[in-house]
């Protein structure tokens, strides 16, 4: 069983930044692939960004890429998301989650566990 708390969530001004982290627990971090999603009010979680469990590879959504970076540091079972020049479409709750297998790390279906989430808000 793996636990994933999110934190860094919060209201900024739109082009600002922030950093959300996401800790989890268990000894077994670094074999998990990590993901980013979001949900914005009455819409589907989508995906956000991905990191392969060494690290070396990272996947982004198109309407993040450029403006996001994920990153983890497995020595303190933490993936990180830093949010730069965030927008008022950037609003929503998010989550990340973890995988435990191989294969896509786009679809919200194939990841196995998922943190509580954390807001967002971007204002204009």
């Amino acid at each position: 069983q793996v636990q994933l708390v999110e934190s860094g969530g919060g209201l900024v001004l739109a082009g600002g930044s922030l950093r959300l982290s996401c800790a989890a627990s268990g000894r077994t971090f670094s074999t998990y692939g990590m993901g980013w999603f979001r949900q914005a009010p009455e819409k589907e979680r989508e995906f956000v960004a991905a990191i392969s469990p060494s690290g070396g590879t990272t996947y982004y959504a198109d309407s993040v890429k450029g403006r996001f970076t994920i990153s983890r540091d497995n020595a303190k079972n933490t993936v990180y998301l830093q949010m730069n020049s965030l927008k008022p479409e950037d609003t929503a709750v998010y989550y990340c989650a973890a995988k435990l297998y191989s294969g896509s790390y786009y679809h919200k279906s194939l990841y196995h566990y998922w943190g509580q989430g954390t807001q967002v808000t971007v204002s204009s």
